[in-house]
């Protein structure tokens, strides 16, 4: 093989590796990320340990839909991220008694929660460019309900969880 043959493999190899790392690079930070469930508070919709696919191109083009299981960053911490299903969006009105949830007045059919809500949460309306999250283990999730949370900026949302990818065995989309 000659020199310059040798120089132009190599450059070959540079440029690929170069267009590789680029494309991961817009993929991870524009498109999709990986993500693993940290504690119970999604049971028994996600299992502790359980990775996740994390679409976050999506809300680019639409708004949050009820029952989206989404990821978002902590408003008190915004290094950490939770998982949470969305209950409500601008302009409704959430109320919990009696441990049902009503959303608009109309009692939510939940069939992906744990066990009856705990608690009560007093009518309150979503408002603009917020949402009102619930972990689906309802007695044991750190969600909208408490004022750390409280309603989740649409600007904290990183994207909505589509597929659990592990363990293999759990392979399963979500709503």
């Amino acid at each position: 093989m000659s020199n310059a043959n040798l120089k132009n493999e190599i450059k070959d190899w540079v440029i690929s590796i170069v267009i590789a790392v680029v494309l991961a690079f817009f993929i991870r930070y524009f498109i999709v990320e990986l993500y693993m469930v940290e504690g119970p508070s999604m049971r028994p919709t996600l299992m502790n340990g359980e990775r996740l696919v994390v679409n976050k191109f999506i809300y680019r083009f639409k708004m949050p839909e009820y029952d989206d299981v989404l990821v978002f960053r902590y408003p008190q911490d915004p290094s950490r991220d939770f998982i949470k299903r969305v209950i409500a969006v601008a302009g409704d009105t959430i109320e919990i008694k009696e441990g049902r949830v009503f959303r608009n007045g109309q009692l939510l059919n939940e069939p992906y929660i744990l066990e009856k809500t705990k608690g009560s949460y007093p009518l309150a309306t979503v408002p603009s460019g917020t949402i009102f999250v619930m972990g689906d283990n309802r007695n044991n999730s750190e969600d909208s309900r408490f004022n750390d949370v409280g309603f989740v900026p649409l600007n904290l949302i990183k994207g909505k969880a589509v597929l659990v990818f592990w363990p293999f065995d759990q392979l399963k989309t979500l709503p």
